[in-house]
């Protein structure tokens, strides 16, 4: 069973026999974060840490020019948390923590599971300084990104090797990378679109609907640094397309028009008007949880554009409350364990 890309660090070099009945073993969910409001400063800082995150996009700047990029993006975003309602991001991840402690607690484990953020709070310091005070001698960190991306997954578990540096604990550890293969979570997403095309009466071989999965976009300058996501992207629209009975689909990406750079191609804007169909049914590929780019940038913005050319706009939800989620990180967290005996480690396929 391979259940995500894995690495491990520690002192304990004879991991298969270490003791699960002496060690607190913690997991760090590891989110993007939002904010759940649209405090015009919230937002502004909120947007500071991500675009001085990516500041080598544009060599030379730094954070008067992150300051600069966020201030110009900042009423856009406060403008669509006005229409969604807020973000409901940060609480669709505590929600997925409580989830993984019960279908953990369910197999017969116990963990104390916390959530770290990379630009709100709780920031990932945070959440491994609340492991650490809880006596937590053995960490997974899980990165609630199924496909992994430079700026997430990567920067997530670079953030926390750096953290644990900075807090001198030294730990066993387990970092987990992308995990858009594992069976159990594809069987899920396939899930969610039979669901909804049977709620909406439509059917995966009729040639008048398509399935449209829409990807966050990413920069085409981080691929050809040699990360690998608009490959594990198309990869992931596969296999979930196969498990849901399609045999074609679209594949669009959201990027962002922040700085005057390359981003993936197709995006949402050129591809969409080229669809023939009479119903859309629109897959976000990229998140697990409900946020703006979900609520606003899919369901307002796309929703216009698709019903003005006279198709049915369906969206298929993020699976941040489908039943098996919990599940399906459990599967992730004791493939990660060391020590963890195969027989218990729930099967994916």
């Amino acid at each position: 069973m391979s259940v995500g890309n894995l690495e491990r660090y520690g002192n304990d070099s004879d991991h298969r026999h270490a003791s699960r009945s002496v060690s607190r073993v913690g997991v760090v969910l590891l989110a993007f974060g939002e904010p759940e409001g649209s405090d015009p400063e919230g937002v502004v800082d909120f947007l500071e840490g991500i675009f001085l995150a990516n500041r080598r996009l544009e060599p030379g700047s730094g954070a008067q020019r992150a300051r600069q990029l966020a201030e110009a993006r900042a009423p856009g975003l406060m403008e669509a948390y006005q229409k969604i309602g807020g973000s409901p991001m940060n609480a669709h991840a505590e929600a997925h923590a409580r989830a993984l402690e019960s279908a953990l607690r369910t197999l017969g484990h116990e963990a104390h599971v916390v959530v770290g953020t990379q630009f709100t709070t709780p920031t990932i310091a945070d959440a491994l300084g609340n492991c650490r005070d809880s006596g937590v001698d053995r960490l997974v960190a899980l990165p609630l990104y199924p496909v992994s991306g430079p700026t997430t997954t990567v920067a997530a578990l670079e953030t926390v090797r750096d953290q644990l540096q900075i807090l001198s604990w030294t730990v066993d550890a387990a970092f987990i990378g992308g995990w858009h293969r594992t069976p159990r979570y594809v069987a899920l997403r396939a899930d969610g679109i039979r669901s909804l095309m049977t709620e909406r009466g439509l059917d995966s071989q009729d040639p008048a609907v398509c399935l449209y999965f829409s990807a966050h976009g990413t920069p085409v300058s981080y691929l050809k640094e040699g990360s690998q996501y608009q490959r594990h992207v198309e990869e992931s629209c596969r296999l979930i397309a196969d498990t849901a009975g399609f045999d074609r689909y679209e594949l669009g990406y959201q990027n962002h028009s922040n700085r005057a750079i390359d981003w993936t191609e197709p995006s949402n804007e050129a591809l969409m008007p080229t669809i023939e169909a009479e119903h859309v049914c629109v897959v976000p590929l990229s998140f697990i949880h409900e946020q703006s780019e979900t609520l606003g940038e899919l369901d307002l913005e796309l929703r216009e554009v698709v019903e003005a050319m006279g198709m049915g706009f369906h969206r298929v939800a993020t699976p941040h409350d489908h039943p098996d989620m919990g599940a399906v990180l459990a599967d992730l967290v004791l493939d990660a364990l060391p020590g963890t005996p195969v027989e218990q480690m729930g099967a994916a396929s």
